[in-house]
């Protein structure tokens, strides 16, 4: 059986189907599927381009919009900026910033939220702290802060504490980074920072 070019964009392009998945519908194997790609000069996803369609079949699980007023973009340029200091850029397949104020965190989530419309639940939490800080008050400190849930934080790192220093006056309840997993929107934030 054939398949025509406008049937396989459909499916491939359209609807992001997989090689496999078109084969079941067209009763092809995926092989001639893979033929028929070629021929119709259709490029093949990446294998992390396929992964993150697996991951969401639904689309993006985020809107990237850009500010429509003054106020939008004082918070645009507050958490760019915060991204470009205090953000992890190494990490490819996640956004991540990491401090000890909570009034920091809060403008950044908001700015994730406002700007690119994503869920706050999807958010996960890493907390750092010393031996000397009491662990569950630092989390509940952070849960009252953010308004954030229990079952958002990773495991907490602690580190054993060593010379006491200024250290407590800033970091009182830890060091906290907020995490969203999503390359797409890790990159959209990437290209925005100045270079």
């Amino acid at each position: 059986m054939n398949i025509t070019s406008q049937q396989l964009k459909r499916f491939y392009l359209d609807e992001k189907r997989s090689v496999p998945q078109i084969a079941k519908i067209v009763n092809l194997s995926e092989t001639g599927v893979n033929y028929w790609l070629k021929k119709f000069n259709i490029p093949k996803r990446t294998v992390s381009e396929a992964i993150y369609i697996k991951h969401n079949p639904k689309g993006d699980p985020f809107k990237f919009v850009l500010p429509n007023n003054k106020e939008d973009a004082k918070l645009f340029g507050l958490g760019i900026g915060l991204y470009w200091g205090e953000g992890t850029k190494a990490d490819k397949g996640s956004t991540r910033l990491g401090n000890s104020d909570p009034a920091i965190m809060r403008t950044f989530i908001k700015f994730l939220i406002t700007f690119f419309n994503i869920d706050k639940n999807d958010l996960r939490f890493h907390l750092h702290t010393f031996t000397d800080i009491d662990l569950e008050e630092a989390k509940g400190f952070w849960r009252r802060e953010l308004k954030i849930k229990e079952n958002q934080f990773y495991k907490p790192t602690v580190t054993i504490t060593g010379k006491l220093g200024n250290y407590r006056k800033k970091s009182k309840y830890g060091v906290l980074t907020v995490y969203y997993s999503n390359t797409k929107l890790r990159n959209i934030l990437v290209s925005l920072l100045p270079m």
